[in-house]
């Protein structure tokens, strides 16, 4: 007796169709699941059977054979539960087969056989979305069903229990109950840090704006307590809202690793992500036996802050280098080859010295000069090159930390930051930034006049800048003119954009 019956299997941001075949055959009774299972696939044996007896079924006291193909393809997860227990149902005849090859099954099985939630519903109702051949229904347990409607071309259901499934496939009715945990979809990690709370620091304000608008990463340094990790709070509320593309790819990858937190719903605000700096490499860049994404990914879209940047261990901030050059992180082990999104600005804070006063008129560095070098070096020159903006924040005076002046809100910001994007796309793409701009685009979008030719020259010379240095400055200098509506990158741009990097003379990294 044979049946075949299909589900999915989610590796990284994409679904593969999975043709689960199961053969019944006389001999001593056994339960065989082969296919490059792992081991949550293995133990499917176990929930299968006893899913299928506690369901009002009978499990067969003969040979059960289930091969899941693409027999080369790694299956994971436990969503291949339902698939397995309709196969051995619909191969001895106890559920009707007719009907199956129109349906693709996700589910994991309990003992008792209901259904319980399972990670990547979204990647896969894109998935066979996109598929060209005959189109099919994509049926789920009851909390995810919400998640599969996001995908509104591809006609979904629900069953609370294998033996509603069955039932529901022998009528052609499923009830199609929807359980939403979360009554409103909460954002993840939400700040709620208004822009108008961060009294003084105008300049880092302004360099965060342009930072903002451009999608360009910023290193803000200064002693404790003077509003760096408030800044970074604050500088995810003036970013543009995501568009339906870059909330998909957001709520997607949620999605995959079960951290989606809103039901029905997608992810509406970009993620900010603030790791520890006892984070190890696997949890920053991802990796590990399942290939999981880290927090560079989860911060996709959105902003990774990395507060006091000179504590992480070197071996995590050097692998940051090609990821923030490239917008994407492949991740290739032995058990495969993975890649991950990583479009994300980056904000970085630090102490000038380890003490924290270095620089400070009101207070006196303790350190010594091998102390400050040893301290800055942690941080080697290429990273820092990959900082567009450096800017320094200093101490705050007490009328500054008093003054309750016209502080702009988030709001006003953020109109202007999307002006100047709108901008960007209109001249590069859509969802494209200066920041991502090619050294070819760099040319020809950050022309200069013979005065700003002639400073970008001496400052180059003096202050022996990289050729990426160059190339970033010519990108901020374009955002810049973005922000003031300018089609031309003046001179008071360029030199604007050339204070902000600053730091790679000052302290010498």
């Amino acid at each position: 007796m044979f049946a075949a019956v299909y589900g999915m299997t989610v590796l990284g941001l994409q679904a593969h169709l999975i043709r689960v075949e199961v053969d019944v055959s006389n001999g001593l009774p056994s339960f065989e699941i082969v296919g490059l299972p792992n081991t949550a696939v293995r133990e499917a044996r176990d929930r299968v059977r006893s899913a299928i007896r506690n369901s009002g079924y009978q499990f067969p006291l003969q040979r059960v054979t289930v091969n899941l193909a693409p027999a080369d393809l790694r299956k994971e997860g436990s969503g291949l539960d339902m698939p397995i227990a309709i196969g051995i149902l619909a191969a001895t005849h106890q559920c009707t087969s007719a009907a199956l090859a129109d349906y693709v099954f996700s589910g994991e099985l309990s003992l008792e056989g209901s259904l319980r939630p399972v990670p990547g519903v979204l990647t896969m109702a894109m998935a066979l979305n996109k598929e060209e051949a005959k189109k099919v229904s994509l049926v789920v347990p009851p909390e995810n069903l919400a998640e599969a409607h996001l995908v509104t071309e591809l006609e979904s259901h629900s069953a609370a229990t294998l033996a509603q499934a069955v039932k529901a496939l022998e009528t052609k009715s499923f009830e199609d109950e929807i359980l939403v945990k979360v009554p409103h979809p909460e954002l993840i990690n939400k700040v709620k840090v208004d822009w108008a709370d961060v009294h003084g620091q105008y300049l880092a304000k302004r360099a965060l704006e342009i930072a903002a608008a451009g999608g360009h990463n910023v290193m803000l340094v200064g002693p404790p307590g003077s509003g760096k990790t408030l800044l970074a709070k604050a500088f995810s509320g003036i970013l543009p809202p995501l568009n339906e593309k870059e909330s998909i790819e957001v709520t997607q990858l949620y999605s995959v690793c079960g951290l989606l937190n809103c039901h029905g719903s997608l992810v509406p605000d970009r993620p900010f992500r603030g790791p520890h700096h006892t984070i190890t490499k696997v949890g920053m860049i991802g990796g590990g036996r399942n290939l999981r994404p880290g927090e560079l990914s989860f911060a996709n879209r959105g902003v990774l802050f990395l507060d006091e940047l000179p504590e992480f261990a070197r071996e995590v901030l050097e692998c940051l280098r090609q990821p923030l050059e490239d917008r994407e992180l492949k991740i290739t082990r032995q058990a495969g080859s993975i890649t991950y999104p990583a479009h994300v600005s980056v904000v970085a804070s630090m102490n000038p010295c380890p003490c924290g006063y270095y620089g400070d008129q009101g207070r006196v560095c303790q350190c010594t000069p091998l102390q400050i070098q040893n301290y800055l070096g942690r941080i080697s020159g290429p990273l820092l090159d990959r900082f567009d903006i450096q800017v320094e924040v200093p101490r705050l005076n007490y009328d500054d930390l008093k003054n309750k002046g016209d502080n702009e809100v988030s709001s006003v910001v953020r109109e202007r930051v999307t002006a100047a994007r709108q901008r960007q796309w209109a001249r590069l793409g859509p969802e494209k930034t200066n920041a991502e701009m090619t050294a070819k685009e760099s040319k020809e979008y950050g022309k200069l006049s013979a005065k700003g030719e002639a400073l970008l020259q001496s400052v180059y010379n003096t202050q022996h800048l990289s050729a990426r240095a160059h190339d970033r400055i010519l990108r901020v200098a374009r955002t810049i003119a973005d922000l003031e509506g300018s089609a031309e990158i003046l001179p008071e741009y360029l030199a604007e954009a050339i204070q902000f990097r600053a730091l790679d003379k000052c302290y010498q990294l």
